[in-house]
């Protein structure tokens, strides 16, 4: 009998172990990838996804730093701290020969100088910062620039985005700067800069932006493209501007951090999420720009060529992407940025 229980404990704790093993944990930005995708890989897959969300690259990254046991499967860094993980060894390589999907995107997005040969990250959606603006409120064509919204006409009726990076990064450019700048004399130049810009600050805000453009709480600011999308859809009144100044562009990316625990179902998690239907859904949930041509396809064509989503070459070259910098360039942005929040 003794021997029967052991058989029986062996194979019930095996079973337990494969069990667990049947998981992908899956930490992600937050309203990017829809319940109906995680719920149609599990059921052709069979592997439950444990999904938490963040909301910032600064709450990611330092839960990753932390804790670096915390067991994550599949994490989705912004270009820079794609770089900076990659560079402190948070990352593991991707095994593209169990990615076969990776043929479905767009080459402009792959080979990055953030990662070359895409080795540690696959891109998930990008997209630009620019200028939303209610024509009901202001007259668009009143806003060409970054510089503009230094009027003083538009005292306490300017939304920016709670992200410090993003901040600095129109200020740098009005005063002639890459948005990557680690000189502390140029850092110091753009928080005098946003002083000036204080009393026609109203709010910032990163998780509501949407709500706010549609509720017209703001009647200009800064918004990502993806957002301003949906903002649109029921606000008709709103309009995006591309700075003539320059403008920031991102890339969110997939990628599988360092020990992670199930290797394996990792790689088919990217692999089920670069097929064109799937990447397709994505975009109809979350709006912003997929770098997989052949989900683009398969849009409808009002959407495929929307210039907010998917902007011309020659408005992209304005652009400036996103780059890692230091950390005391990183520790001056923080310092400066919080004395700005508290009123300069």
């Amino acid at each position: 009998m003794k021997i029967v229980i052991l058989i029986l404990t062996c194979l019930f704790s095996a079973s337990l172990a494969c069990a667990s093993d049947n998981i992908v944990n899956v930490y992600v930005w937050s309203d990017m990838i829809p319940d109906s995708v995680i719920q149609q890989f599990e059921k052709e897959t069979g592997i439950k996804v444990n999904f938490s969300t963040f909301d910032s690259n600064e709450t990611m990254y330092a839960k990753l730093r932390v804790h670096q046991d915390v067991g994550y499967d599949i994490v989705q860094p912004s270009s820079y701290f794609v770089e900076r993980m990659r560079k402190q060894g948070m990352l593991e390589k991707i095994d593209q020969t169990k990615i076969p999907n990776i043929k479905n995107l767009d080459p402009r997005f792959l080979n990055p100088a953030y990662d070359p040969h895409n080795e540690y990250s696959l891109p998930f959606i990008w997209g630009t910062t620019g200028i939303f603006v209610n024509k009901n409120y202001v007259d668009p064509k009143s806003i060409k620039k970054w510089s503009d919204v230094w009027d003083k006409k538009y005292k306490n009726q300017l939304m920016l985005l709670d992200d410090s990076r993003e901040v600095f990064g129109i200020a740098l450019i009005v005063l002639g700067y890459s948005i990557n700048d680690t000189n502390p004399e140029h850092i110091k130049q753009a928080y005098l800069k946003l002083k000036e810009l204080l009393p026609n600050i109203k709010l910032f805000n990163s998780d509501g932006e949407i709500s706010i453009m549609v509720d017209e709480d703001a009647e200009i600011g800064m918004s990502w493209d993806g957002d301003f999308f949906k903002a649109k859809q029921e606000n008709a009144g709103l309009t995006y501007i591309f700075p003539q100044d320059g403008f920031a562009m991102y890339v969110d990316s997939y990628a599988i951090p360092k020990d992670a625990p199930h290797l394996a179902n990792a790689h088919r998690f990217l692999n089920f999420m670069l097929r064109a239907d799937i990447a397709k859904e994505v975009f109809l949930s979350n709006h912003f720009a997929s770098p997989n041509l052949a989900a683009r396809k398969l849009l409808p064509p009002d959407v495929r060529n929307d210039p907010t989503i998917y902007p011309s070459s020659a408005v992209l070259r304005r652009g400036q992407m996103q780059n890692d910098i230091d950390d005391d360039a990183l520790a001056l942005y923080e310092k400066y940025w919080e004395q700005l929040k508290m009123g300069g």
